[in-house]
């Protein structure tokens, strides 16, 4: 993708896409059914409902059947959609995920909603800061971070046409679109939407946008930063992440998410087995939410560009102090 300067103005929720693209690849597949956890007006499920109620299943407050059941309808060569939010999902219902799903390698979409700080006001128990870990580390899963609604709608497409568990994680708060129709999402590779050679940020979901207003502030500075949006968080694009690192010679992490078992570590672990460079994570410091307004908890814990700006400044200085 071309490199891209400026952010669009208009704000779509990742959820709100996700809804959409379940009614426009429902109607392109009939093999696709959709369940939810009684949470479907917030998850955006709904809008299928209404289109294709015979392939919807409301399970009620109970995750763990859920999950159980969409596992009995991928046994059964459907395509199945379980969706919730992101803390019920990955935390109430992990050992269905783990023995019904991932362990048989069956073909289920875990899709959830309301990850991370910036579901505000619900707090801490309902704001998933540990989920792609937990989803990362299972054998077979893939897990998915889209950045914009265009990004949310390819990714939806991209895991009905993958044959296995997928983990997709979405957002509750209006985010800036960011690219336009002729992106397309791949499974396993990394998207560079900005070319550097001083630093890179390699960033998921929502810490995209501030990325690139990371890298439009330091270019003013005379610093050239790369981004690189890893929506395909596993498979993980390795040449890609070392190829940039290679380039830059100094590596920032952003994600809304725990530093801990998140993109952070992901990218950590590729890059101390092949081309160790200075690096810092910026995200969540292992510690939980609060309830608060999105934009208060995202400037509370860091997930901004401003943060992203001093953790680039400090490890283009450690670079030029090997």
């Amino acid at each position: 993708m071309n490199e891209k300067s400026l952010i669009s103005l208009e704000k779509i929720a990742t959820r709100d896409a996700y809804g959409k693209a379940l009614v426009k690849l429902g109607g392109m597949n009939s093999d696709i059914v959709v369940l939810d956890a009684d949470l479907s007006k917030s998850t955006k499920t709904a809008d299928f409902a209404k289109v294709f109620p015979e392939r919807f299943f409301n399970m009620g407050i109970a995750e763990q059947n859920l999950i159980g059941f969409s596992a009995g309808l991928a046994a059964s060569g459907k395509v199945p959609f379980a969706s919730t939010f992101a803390v019920f999902a990955t935390g109430r219902a992990f050992e269905q995920i783990r023995n019904s799903v991932a362990y048989p390698k069956l073909n289920v979409k875990v899709a959830a909603t309301h990850a991370g700080v910036s579901v505000g006001e619900d707090g801490a128990s309902h704001q998933a800061i540990e989920d792609i870990a937990l989803m990362r580390c299972l054998p077979n899963m893939s897990v998915f971070v889209p950045a914009d609604a265009q990004e949310t709608f390819q990714v939806i497409k991209k895991a009905a046409e993958w044959n296995g568990p997928v983990y997709i994680r979405m957002g509750r708060l209006a985010v800036p679109v960011l690219f336009d129709e002729s992106y397309e999402f791949q499974i396993g590779k990394a998207n560079v939407i900005r070319e550097g050679k001083d630093a890179a940020v390699f960033a998921v979901g929502l810490m995209v946008q501030e990325a690139l207003k990371a890298a439009e502030e330091l270019s003013g500075l005379g610093m050239e930063i790369a981004v690189v949006n890893c929506a395909s968080v596993k498979p993980l694009d390795q040449d890609t992440l070392i190829k940039v690192a290679k380039q830059t010679g100094a590596v920032v992490t952003a994600e809304e998410h725990n530093i801990i078992g998140g993109l952070g570590s992901a990218v950590a672990e590729v890059l101390m087995e092949n081309y160790p460079v200075p690096m810092i994570r910026v995200g969540i410091k292992d510690t939980f939410g609060e309830s608060g307004k999105p934009e208060e908890l995202l400037e509370k814990y860091g997930l901004t560009s401003k943060e992203i700006i001093k953790a680039v400044q400090q490890v283009y200085h450690k670079k030029k102090n090997k």
